[in-house]
């Protein structure tokens, strides 16, 4: 496929993008750009929050999994469910009842001024690696296979990709994403659903006969029974649930868009619907996975020693024009769609729980030069990973949660299920400590644990510690007298 043909359908994807924001500019104020005034309708912002939560990374990284675990990764998606519920009963109710704009303010409520920054500062590293890890994958797929034969040096696509999304976030915030979101989750799903019609159709394969021979496939065993495997169903559904409390629930990215609607059952709403829907579109990633397998073994080709190249490979190189085009936008789309919310919500993080804005009220112009530091940030970050990647992405994004969004989950939950006070000096040592010792056991666990590996779940032994460690330093509410 041409090169600069692909690239100027990325030019015009991100013209539409910049078009939306251009409509939106008139709501540059920080209410608007922290929660859209929150006026925003659930089922926009559900749809959109699809393509936040599928990212590019899953884009390429659950397809090339595949090959090595089959459908394991639904029992994860399976687990997804339950957290959502987790986020719906017990996160939504407790934001909205507060009227929060970052979600971190809880913490300096409930325990002081150093546990909100803390809680703010874990997001902060969190989020900007994720975003990076994410934004370094597409940036990786349009520099070998797109920009790079243009002679575009990597550096370059990486400061253009941040750019760009710069360019269409910095006046409006949320209120523009809402609505970029949208029309990016739609470019995502008719981007998959195309590539798994045009593949099969290279399969010689029918719309309605794909599940059948995906079933039939040595690629669509979906659970995992043995206990000492790192995909066993139980971790792999329990780490799902966690992973989608601490990712969606205590991240003010995900939870950003939900507080910008109009009341909590909106909200509410918005969090069924779009759970549901995910886990139809993750099984639709890992049927496209099967048939990339399905196809090389028919076509008796070479695997990419990479899993995360397999896609791209065979959609640029293989497939024809129409599914280079495909692959090209649902690719741009996954990605954009996830990182440019990042971006925004590391700007309000930071502005309200570093900074200090106060119920939204801040300086707009120093919004905006935060704004500008996280881009930096962020290109910093995948200039750094360019020399780090080795394993799927997918996998180290959630070896990188379970570390950082460990420590949150402890907070939250010692806060929400208890009445004791910890020492507020001291939280920010005992996230520094949860960590290592983490880090340490999951080291050592094979031989510790009679050949127990850890998979996903580090997060809830991360989360289990800090909240371990909050008790030892804590005393308990005095008892309220009877009035």
């Amino acid at each position: 496929m041409d090169p600069l043909f692909l690239a100027a359908i990325i030019a015009g994807y991100f013209l539409l993008l910049i078009g939306i924001s251009h409509f939106h500019r008139g709501h540059s104020d920080n209410s608007s750009f922290f929660l859209a005034g929150r006026s925003s309708a659930w089922y926009v912002v559900a749809f959109g929050m699809i393509g936040s939560s599928i990212s590019g990374v899953t884009f390429i990284s659950v397809p090339g999994m595949v090959g090595k675990s089959g459908f394991h990764y639904l029992q994860m998606v399976m687990g997804y469910l339950a957290g959502y519920w987790v986020v719906s009963q017990l996160l939504l109710p407790l934001y909205y009842r507060r009227n929060l704009t970052s979600i971190y303010t809880y913490l300096g409520e409930r325990f002081g001024v150093n546990s909100h920054r803390t809680g703010s500062v874990l997001f902060l590293i969190s989020r900007s690696l994720g975003s990076s890890l994410r934004l370094y994958l597409v940036a990786m797929v349009l520099d070998a296979w797109i920009l790079a034969p243009l002679g575009v040096p990597f550096w370059l696509t990486t400061i253009a990709t941040i750019c760009l999304i710069w360019l269409y976030t910095f006046q409006s915030g949320i209120r523009t994403i809402i609505w970029t979101d949208t029309l990016q989750t739609a470019f995502l799903l008719l981007a998959v659903v195309m590539s798994i019609a045009l593949i099969g159709d290279s399969l010689n394969i029918s719309w309605h006969d794909i599940p059948g021979r995906i079933g039939m496939s040595p690629y669509s065993e979906i659970w995992e029974t043995d206990w000492r495997h790192p995909d066993y169903f139980l971790k792999m559904f329990v780490s799902g649930a966690f992973i989608t409390i601490v990712m969606t629930g205590l991240d003010q990215d995900m939870m950003q868009k939900n507080l910008s609607c109009r009341s909590l059952p909106e909200a509410q709403k918005n969090m069924r619907w779009f759970s549901l829907v995910l886990v139809g579109v993750n099984l639709l990633f890992l049927m496209l996975g099967a048939l990339l397998y399905m196809y090389c073994a028919q076509e008796q080709m070479s695997i990419p020693e990479k899993s995360d190249q397999l896609f791209p490979q065979l959609a640029l190189n293989t497939f024809g024009p129409a599914v280079a085009i495909v692959f090209t936008i649902g690719l741009i789309a996954a990605a954009y769609s996830s990182a440019d919310s990042a971006l925004t919500a590391l700007t309000t993080s930071f502005c309200v729980d570093i900074l200090g804005f106060h119920d939204q009220k801040g300086s707009k112009q120093t919004r905006m030069w935060v704004h500008l530091g996280m881009s930096v940030l962020l290109a910093i970050q995948i200039l750094v990973f360019r020399a780090y990647h080795h394993d799927a992405l997918l996998k180290q994004l959630f070896s990188i949660a379970g570390y950082t969004y460990g420590p949150l989950l402890g907070l939250f939950a010692f806060g929400m299920f208890t009445r004791r006070m910890p020492r507020d000096s001291w939280v920010p040592v005992i996230t520094l400590i949860s960590p290592i010792l983490c880090y340490i056991i999951d080291r050592n666990s094979i031989s510790w644990l009679n050949g127990y590996a850890f998979g996903f779940e580090l997060l809830v032994l991360n989360g289990g510690l800090t909240f371990g460690l909050l008790h030892l330093i804590s005393l308990s509410f005095p008892k309220k007298q009877p009035s």
